[in-house]
């Protein structure tokens, strides 16, 4: 009897172990030590505990309650606040208390990708050898001080609640090493010209595609072409759909934020993608501002730098798949608030599908958040972009936009990279003749010019800027999809 009562008593305990346990409010790991907040927005706060428990958040002065459902799920928003320097503390209670410390509020943001976007500032122990770009960075691994630009790094491993609240920490030392390079000086540049506290939140993924980033369910659609033809289900591709949406993604949401970056693109290239791919960033684009409940979440992706795909065994790819796929990622320009980098200049050898410019990738994307997200109109983010063409007797004049203080060559010789072709598309090599902010086209061999191509390969560097030495655009005026998106 004495053994049965033991045992009874011993269970019981148990038992009420582990209903304190599940009672306990555990919070995500996005929410934690050192966080920065989105300004100007509600800012969600949630998390899980016993059902029907009442949970009260308290920050800058306000003070809210909640009660978990059924399943033990609370949220609350706390209401917009102000850009704050001030390092301070939230206090979420229930049955047990936690006290989250060193808080700032800012403009908080999100990269994402492959390889390229994940590529750690660690590797730029010779950042010294590199000659391109602006003013290169000082040695930011060991000189970097600045605590309030703060970084997480999204780890798809690590993701689990942190009974510690760790996660989030000042973009300098140790922290800094791992964490992506482009991400870190995009916040940079940012905090320089905007004068608030930076938050970065870094889910990148070496070599994946981008079907793991965009959650499974959304995949199983056939895009429709304006002119009624119909793509086969995205889905048909594989590529592993929602793998790191929902280990990665997924649990950020739904962490207010400004905007998202995106960088990828290199391993769906070696698929010789075109305008599949144009849908598949539709729909990541489309499907990540309808889990953050934002129509108008900025977004900007960065144009992947020259290579040589063509030299690739595994399929028969050609020095065009590349800009067939600058061309599927440009029309996403069509979606409102969004923006595209160029960084076909960026690249010592095509050779090298890990260019090492990344803090001159992440100044570009800064430029294009200035002006688009926070409205700097005197910054210029993009090199010239075609506008439209004009047939002038033997030749094909091209307008522009983003031509910025004027159109030029890098290294003050004639253009180069443009191609022209009559009807029977038969593309030679063009001279080009700059007038004013347009561009005159044309061939000896061409007499009657129907079409023009410019940097239409995957090895094209060409030297024509605009005089904020930013690289026009990849285009063609043959362009078949245009009017199909």
């Amino acid at each position: 009897m004495y053994l049965k009562k033991h045992i009874l008593l011993s269970l019981t305990l148990l038992l009420l172990c582990i209903s304190n346990i599940s009672g306990q409010i555990t919070l995500p790991k996005i929410l934690g030590h050192n966080m920065v907040l989105q300004q100007q927005k509600k800012i969600p706060v949630w998390g899980t505990a016993a059902a029907g428990e009442k949970i009260t958040v308290t920050f800058a002065g306000q003070r809210k309650n909640t009660v978990a459902d059924q399943s033990g799920n609370w949220m609350i928003k706390l209401n917009p606040l102000k850009a704050s320097f001030q390092a301070r503390e939230m206090s979420i209670q229930g049955t047990n208390t936690i006290v989250l410390k060193n808080i700032l509020v800012g403009e908080v943001w999100l990269c994402s990708g492959q390889s390229n976007m994940e590529y750690a500032m660690r590797k730029y122990s010779d950042y010294q050898t590199k000659t391109k770009g602006y003013h290169p960075p000082e040695d930011d691994l060991n000189n970097a001080d600045n605590t309030n630009i703060r970084i997480f790094l999204d780890r798809r491993k690590y993701m689990d609640p942190s009974p510690e609240h760790l996660g989030w920490d000042n973009a300098m030392g140790k922290a800094l090493v791992d964490f992506s390079a482009v991400g870190y000086y995009f916040a940079k540049d940012l905090y320089a010209k905007l004068h608030v506290p930076i938050g970065m939140i870094s889910a990148a993924v070496p070599g994946s595609r981008i079907e793991p980033w965009i959650q499974a369910s959304k995949m199983e659609i056939e895009p429709k072409l304006k002119n009624g033809q119909i793509l086969s289900k995205l889905s048909n591709d594989g590529g592993d759909a929602g793998k790191f949406y929902d280990t990665m993604i997924e649990p950020l949401l739904p962490y207010s934020i400004k905007g998202i970056l995106w960088y990828q693109g290199e391993s769906n290239c070696f698929l010789g993608e075109n305008i599949r791919y144009a849908y598949k960033l539709k729909t990541l684009i489309q499907s990540w501002r309808n889990d953050w409940k934002d129509k108008k979440l900025s977004f900007y992706f960065v144009q992947i730098a020259p290579y040589n795909y063509s030299a690739s065994k595994d399929r028969p790819l050609t020095v065009e798949n590349l800009p067939e796929f600058w061309e599927a990622q440009a029309l996403n320009l069509k979606l409102k608030n969004t923006e595209l980098a160029t960084i076909t200049d960026l690249t010592d050898t095509i050779t090298e599908l890990h260019p090492g410019y990344k803090w001159e990738v992440g100044r570009r994307l800064s430029l294009t958040a200035a002006n688009k997200t926070y409205g700097m109109q005197n910054v210029v983010y993009s090199g010239p972009r075609f506008q439209k063409m004009k047939l002038e007797n033997n030749s094909i004049e091209i307008s522009f936009t983003h031509t910025g203080s004027g159109i030029a060559s890098r290294d003050e010789k004639p253009l180069t990279g443009f191609t022209i072709a009559g009807a029977d598309k038969k593309f030679v090599a063009a001279k080009a003749i700059q007038q004013g902010d347009k561009v005159m086209v044309s061939a000896p061999g061409v007499p009657h010019p129907y079409y023009v191509r410019f940097n239409w390969n995957e090895a094209a560097q060409s030297n024509f800027i605009n005089k904020e030495g930013l690289p026009a655009v990849p285009f063609r005026t043959d362009n078949p999809w245009e009017k199909l998106f």
